[in-house]
């Protein structure tokens, strides 16, 4: 049974903009892959997630819980980065974080201080005076620090340079090691094959693709047939790409990344 389970979400702005029919779900101790182009309705999936927006039809639930009517339960249990961050400015990040702990009801900061040094940020300056990626670290500790069962991120590394945005995807494999359930929205290909066991697919709001990576993977798997005019040639030619050699024969397999098998299911789209 999953941990979080959307089914048959709607929610029409009009224009063909919006989510429609959205069905899938995420079990214990896995991590989801959400991807998708701006405007897919990535967002607005996880906004009615996290109960920010009510379904117009279908329905969200969070370990049995409603997403929409009992929004103030689940969101006490998760770990959430929104894909636009937004914090009192005036604050520094420290009294952010002193304030997110007390709402929390954190009894210890360790994990707090541990995520701070894994992420090299000192947090006692004020936010307004923060860079983009200093704004991000700030909510992945504070998304982090309570020790959350269950994560939902989007877009999480947007602003972070390669090196955080790899200490990142090592927390999150670490967290999922550890039995959590992750679903997270992301652009980045290289994060989430480092570290989801299933992917979906969202295309104009609809759900086009659920299945683990391995499966993706293959099912977009190719082989070719190449016909050599001798053995000799072949087993060269074998040896050169990869192939399997059988007399003049030689069959070659190519494998496509995610981005690649992301890309063939855009590639009719050309304002995509």
């Amino acid at each position: 049974m999953g941990v979080i389970k959307i089914e048959n979400l709607v929610r029409d702005y009009g224009g063909g903009k919006g989510i429609f029919g959205i069905s899938f779900q995420v079990k214990q101790g896995e991590a989801f892959g959400f991807l998708g182009p701006n405007g897919a309705g990535k967002t607005t999936t996880i906004r009615h997630l996290m109960g920010f927006l009510k379904p117009k039809s279908g329905k969200c639930t969070i370990d049995g819980l409603d997403c929409w009517s009992e929004r103030d339960k689940v969101q006490a249990r998760l770990g959430y980065i929104p894909g636009e961050i937004s914090f009192f400015d005036d604050m520094s990040g420290t009294d952010f974080l002193r304030f997110t702990a007390e709402y929390r009801k954190i009894g210890t900061q360790s994990r707090m201080e541990e995520l701070l040094e894994r992420f090299e940020l000192d947090p006692k300056s004020k936010i307004k005076k923060m860079s983009k990626g200093m704004k991000q670290k700030l909510g992945i500790v504070a998304a982090f620090m309570h020790d959350p069962d269950i994560l939902i991120l989007d877009e999480p590394t947007s602003g972070l340079d390669p090196l955080m945005q790899s200490r990142f995807v090592n927390l999150v494999a670490e967290e999922k090691e550890r039995g959590k359930t992750v679903l997270m929205s992301s652009h980045m290909f290289e994060e989430v094959e480092r570290t989801c066991d299933r992917i979906g697919i969202i295309r104009k709001g609809r759900m086009i693709a659920v299945d683990s990576a391995a499966a993706l993977r293959e099912r977009h798997t190719r082989s070719y047939m190449v016909t050599l005019e001798d053995e000799a040639a072949a087993k060269a030619f074998a040896a050169d790409f990869g192939g399997v050699c059988n007399g003049e024969k030689v069959t070659v397999t190519t494998k496509q990344s995610l981005e690649e098998i992301f890309m063939s299911y855009y590639g009719g789209d050309s304002n995509e």
